[in-house]
């Protein structure tokens, strides 16, 4: 197995509360590293991404979060390592089902971000017009390191 994907199906802790998005986001601006953004159900990205590009998807992927998760808070964001972040699996807030796998389906997160190059992951759900719409409006946004 590749380390992204130990990562992906290791143990995360959730992001409960929105002032832990935000501070998990700014750990990841101000780590350097360079990030792989990568939309589920789209391509699996061949280039990671930093600096302003890796502030914008997260700055964008935030405002994504808190207009469609109109909940006081979060719970749907899971990270390998709170203060030293390399993966962050986030689902959709628009198509959630049973993330803990209580409904007998797995439901894959809508976004990873990871600081390995990601693997494929097998969704058999469509895509919204308005996510695939919203990808590559973010997509052309960003330059690949």
């Amino acid at each position: 197995m590749s380390a992204f994907t130990d990562l992906l199906n290791g143990p995360l802790y959730g992001v409960m509360r929105w002032e832990q998005w935000d501070v998990l986001c700014e750990n990841i601006r101000s780590s350097g590293e360079a990030w792989y953004v990568y939309g589920v159900g789209h391509g699996v990205p061949d280039a990671p991404i930093a600096g302003s590009s890796l502030s914008c998807a997260l700055d964008e992927i935030g405002a994504l979060l808190k207009r469609d998760h109109e909940e006081d808070y979060l719970g749907i964001v899971y990270v390998d390592d709170l203060s030293n972040a390399a993966l962050v699996k986030i689902y959709d807030p628009n198509n959630l089902g049973a993330t803990c796998g209580s409904s007998g389906r797995d439901i894959p997160p809508g976004w990873v971000l990871s600081r390995h190059p990601p693997s494929q992951i097998a969704s058999d759900i469509p895509v919204s017009n308005n996510r695939r719409r919203w990808w590559h409006g973010l997509l052309s946004k960003l330059t690949v390191t």
